[in-house]
């Protein structure tokens, strides 16, 4: 067994370096696809970072009236973040939201001097409501809208809800999400269907150019394994090449893009590279392996006739 093996590998090698231009442009061409691939897989943890940064600034804001007790407050809180909805609820005092609005206005004479003169907060405190996707806040709106509607008036908790007017940011969010996943899911069948349409017709070229070879070896009584192992080791070794190269190419890419992803969009995409190479490097070099070496069969299957 241990000797096929080594005169498959001979022979897959031979064959390899026998048809260099071939073998150069299938290589040329997976390693365009795997870059394209790695860049893809690089770009959504880009976009991934960035949604997530623009989802965390995202949230509904509950008003309450100044007059409200925090007894009543910490279990309207208590009672949102039972919701399976809900990620996080951010309470603000009335007295924080006075400090911070004296802060937002501190320039502002006359609304400080107005301020004063009230001798009073006229400020409630809020609860800032975070949920798990961006597609939940309108099941959330929905409940503090019916818990609106159940108090009374005239011991009412709830002053306003400010769903509506971050609805518009709310659905172009959800709406960028979506395009997103929807986009890389698309450009990866079509990447994937590239590949093995060039690795397929490579083969082929491969098993062409060698028929004679074959004739002799069907003759003389050569195995189908050894006949077929060779085709399929070149393919494997199109995927290894070229993936290898793909993420060599993309090191000073994301080393040039670094600062700039970092400062933008506070993600840094080389360090992402560094610290993650070794899944890089089994995802792209294992795609290249596994979609070459099933593009050969398929080609072995379709005009290799042993």
């Amino acid at each position: 067994m241990w000797t096929g093996f080594k005169r498959i590998a001979r022979s897959g090698f031979v064959g390899f370096w026998r048809n260099a231009y071939v073998s150069l442009a299938a290589i040329f061409v997976m390693t365009v696809t795997l870059f394209v691939f790695t860049s893809v897989l690089l770009l959504g943890q880009l976009l991934d970072a960035s949604l997530t940064q623009i989802r965390d600034k995202v949230d509904i804001n509950v008003y309450l009236v100044p007059t409200a007790q925090e007894e009543d407050i910490l279990h309207l809180q208590t009672a949102l973040e039972s919701l399976p909805d809900v990620r996080e609820v951010a309470y603000t005092s009335r007295e924080e939201a006075l400090a911070a609005f004296e802060e937002k206005h501190q320039d502002d004479e006359l609304t400080i001097q107005a301020l004063e003169e009230l001798g009073d907060n006229p400020l409630g405190a809020s609860l800032a409501v975070r949920a798990k996707e961006t597609s939940q806040y309108e099941s959330i709106d929905t409940f503090l809208r019916e818990r609106q509607q159940e108090e009374d008036p005239e011991n009412a908790l709830i002053d306003r809800v400010n769903f509506f007017e971050n609805k518009s940011a709310i659905d172009k969010l959800t709406s960028i999400i979506d395009a997103v996943e929807q986009s890389s899911y698309i450009a990866m069948l079509i990447l994937i269907a590239a590949t093995v349409l060039i690795t397929f017709n490579t083969i082929r070229l491969a098993i062409y150019t060698t028929r004679e070879e074959i004739s002799i070896m069907r003759l003389v009584g050569a195995g189908n394994m050894f006949i077929r192992g060779p085709f399929i080791l070149q393919g494997v070794m199109y995927g290894l090449i070229a993936g290898v190269l793909a993420l060599l190419i993309m090191y000073p890419i994301v080393l040039w893009l670094g600062p700039g992803t970092q400062s933008f969009f506070q993600f840094s995409i080389f360090t992402y590279y560094i610290t993650h190479f070794g899944s890089l490097f089994g995802i792209i070099v294992g795609v290249g392996i596994v979609l070459g070496a099933v593009s050969s069969a398929f080609a072995i299957a379709r005009y290799l006739k042993v």
